[in-house]
């Protein structure tokens, strides 16, 4: 296969990743947040697959690395945006809030804005290669997206299911910009030796998908973000007992 058919290939998944994020806008928009939700799940596969042939087939490039930003923007970052405007615009707002319950829907978008902050962090430093600084966009649209899809009867209560969901938006904000240091899923060949954190998380993760489902997607992040803080306190305790050796 000749190289300039081979770098295609990652770009034309990177594409799709594009496609289907567009596609979940469409359906958060229209209220649809189960389609919206598997779309940008589809998306994170498309977004799997363009890196993982990128490396497999040595078809780096600069065009693919904006693209996959780019795409990465709409699908885990306005996406997930348009699921928490719908959500706020679906809520039973209490009599005293009528007035500016309007406001609430447009906090959604700071989700889009911090993507587009996170993705601009990470597209300048190259020490990102084998570890993340803050939250990487997909695996915030999959909590925002699993939490969405949770159906908990709290979402309907008012007062809590609205304060909970700005504290989502919040929280999300801050985990994408955050200096936090984020383990990658990125395997080194196939043993466990080289992957012990990658398979103890994928397989906890497992468990979580058949106990919980839908919502279990949010519960394996969750898990990412712990896991990834007590890796970075492991190794700053480690590097400061180094420093007195």
């Amino acid at each position: 296969m000749s190289f300039t058919i081979k770098k295609h290939i990652p770009n034309t998944i990177t594409c799709f990743n594009l496609f289907s994020g567009a596609i979940a806008v469409s359906f958060a928009f229209e209220g649809n947040l189960l389609f919206a939700t598997l779309f940008i799940f589809l998306s994170a596969v498309f977004d799997f697959l363009d890196g993982f042939l990128a490396r497999l087939l040595g078809a780096y490039s600069e065009l693919g690395k904006q693209l996959d930003s780019l795409a990465d923007l709409v699908s885990f970052g306005l996406a997930p945006s348009v699921i928490v405007f719908s959500l706020f615009k679906e809520f039973p707002y209490p009599e005293a809030m009528f007035d500016y319950a309007f406001l609430f829907p447009y906090t959604g978008f700071f989700i889009v804005v911090f993507s587009a902050l996170r993705l601009a962090k990470f597209n300048i430093d190259e020490s990102q290669t084998t570890s993340f600084r803050g939250l990487p966009t997909p695996a915030n649209a999959i909590l925002i997206g699993g939490i969405a899809l949770s159906q908990f009867s709290f979402w309907t209560i008012p007062v809590v299911g609205l304060y909970l969901l700005l504290a989502l938006v919040c929280v999300s904000c801050f985990l994408l910009v955050s200096p936090l240091p984020m383990f990658s899923l990125k395997m080194k060949g196939f043993s466990i030796a080289n992957n012990k954190v990658q398979y103890t998380f994928l397989l906890l993760s497992l468990v979580l998908l058949v106990a919980f489902f839908f919502f279990g997607f949010a519960l394996s992040i969750c898990l990412y973000i712990l896991m990834s803080v007590v890796l970075a306190i492991k190794n700053r305790l480690s590097n400061k007992k180094d420093l007195h050796i």
